[in-house]
């Protein structure tokens, strides 16, 4: 018994979509721009997997339309019928199939021969014919359906080809997990003067060697942990280990009383000149009182060893985020302001090359957040790039939102990275006893002071303050 849902399934699985990502993949522009980075070649085929997954579901259901489960149906009853009721049934079935069918032209011509509708095989043989009919209808409206969807899939994937040309200050390193990501990224159709904006900060941190050199020191920084909850235990491992021994005849460290006659002094010897004397050099030897050259020397040796270590290298920790908390206030304009977008650009950068992701809080007088490194983050990068800083400062409220943040699960092992001219207040102690708790959690807090002045007691609270401003004689200092 058929319905519906067979025949999609049926349909569905007939070769067309496995044809289909087969052409889609052999586009010499795609093949040219997968060959080139094996991240791009995974994501692109990633990519291709999902669209097939979601056409197969899609191509399966499109049986659901009103024509198609109307014929079906009717087809249904109609093969239920025993040959009497059929061929009295048949007349009306023609007037329903002339509404719902293609199959009606070729149903009447069977039906005008009288003695077709009354021979016992003309049910099967018709029903056989009409099966066909509507295995052939749904086959063409998913050919149909499936050939908008590719067309749609290679705008998509031509698209991102183009965006990721025209970002060659963003992939001309190489980095495979860089250029997978980037690529997941790269949906965002870009007008001209937002390739220039993300060239222009592109350029701008590339003439501040100061601020690459301080998101380089970020990016190692998580590298650097462990996970604070698990114990150092002893192991005993196999070790080489080296030993001073006599028997190791390196070197003569002096002279000492023995019977190795090997190592004996030639002046002993003399004893065995005389008759008389030699019963001497007997008894000295019996009595290991032998002057003998002392000799030492090194050898290594495997002995096992008890050590300290972690259990297993899984306990140290991945990688946490980068959250940037940007001072966006109306003192930050100009210079300041180039340098904290420039420095997230670049951060943002380290992170998808090393599968982190970066997240923005801007923050004056109220806060807006960006996610830099989700799927359509292209887009978020260029209205962070694009935000005019202005109003007041309220710094105490954006620790607050990245404390909450740094409690989740997946903000473990994080680094608070905040850009300010640190013109605030310092925070109240409730604020300051959280930040210490993550501190023990292994976050990090971080601070780049893009002013000359800022208040001392709220610096205090980070770990690392890098002082980077407009004056050349003071550009980079790192408490």
């Amino acid at each position: 018994m058929l319905d519906s849902l067979q025949f999609g399934v049926m349909l569905a699985e007939s070769g067309l979509l496995d044809e289909a990502v087969r052409e889609v993949m052999m586009r010499p522009q795609l093949m040219m721009i997968a060959e080139s980075s094996p991240g791009i070649q995974s994501a692109m085929k990633s990519q291709v997997s999902k669209w097939k997954s979601q056409i197969r579901a899609q191509l399966g259901q499109i049986t659901i339309e009103e024509k198609f489960a109307e014929e079906i149906a009717l087809y249904q009853r109609s093969i239920e019928l025993d040959s009497a009721a059929f061929s009295q049934q048949l007349d009306d079935l023609l007037i329903q199939l002339s509404v719902c069918s293609s199959f009606y032209g070729k149903a009447s011509e069977l039906a005008a021969h009288p003695h077709h509708r009354y021979s016992p095989m003309f049910q099967s043989y018709f029903c056989n014919q009409w099966f066909e009919n509507i295995a052939k209808a749904l086959n063409q409206a998913q050919l149909d359906e499936m050939k908008q969807h590719k067309q749609a899939l290679l705008a998509d994937l031509y698209q991102r080809v183009e965006t990721l040309q025209a970002m060659p200050e963003m992939t001309e390193s190489g980095d495979s997990n860089k250029l997978g990501r980037l690529w997941d990224m790269a949906a965002a159709k870009l007008r001209k003067s937002e390739v220039n904006l993300l060239k222009q900060f592109a350029v701008f941190l590339k003439s501040q060697k100061g601020l690459q050199k301080i998101a380089e020191q970020l990016g190692r920084m998580a590298d650097q942990v462990s996970d604070p909850n698990a114990s150092n235990a002893p192991v005993e491992e196999p070790q080489l280990v080296e030993e001073q021994l006599e028997q190791v005849t390196d070197d003569i460290v002096g002279v000492h009383e023995g019977d190795d006659l090997a190592k004996l002094l030639p002046n002993e010897t003399m004893f065995l000149a005389y008759p008389e004397l030699e019963v001497i050099f007997y008894k000295h030897l019996v009595d290991h009182q032998l002057m003998n050259y002392q000799m030492q020397g090194k050898q290594r040796k495997l002995r096992k060893v008890k050590t300290y270590k972690k259990a297993a290298d899984e306990t140290m920790l991945d990688k946490g985020p980068f959250i940037l908390a940007i001072d966006s206030s109306g003192s930050m304009q100009g210079f300041p302001e180039k340098c904290a977008k420039a420095l997230a650009y670049g951060l943002m950068q380290i992170a998808l090359a090393e599968q982190r992701d970066c997240y923005v809080i801007m923050f004056s007088t109220e806060l807006i957040t960006y996610e830099l490194t989700k799927k359509d983050g292209l887009r978020e990068v260029l209205n962070f790039l694009s935000y005019s800083f202005h109003g007041g400062t309220d710094m105490a409220a954006a620790l607050q939102q990245a404390v909450k943040q740094m409690t989740e699960d997946k903000y473990q092992n994080a680094d608070l990275v905040v850009l300010s001219d640190f013109i605030a207040p310092a925070p109240p102690n409730d604020l300051l006893d959280a930040i210490k708790q993550l501190k023990a959690q292994k976050n990090r807090f971080h601070a780049l002071k893009l002013s000359s002045y800022g208040n001392p007691e709220l610096m205090q609270v980070f770990d690392h303050l890098w002082d980077y401003t407009p004056s050349p004689m003071k550009r980079l200092f790192k408490r």
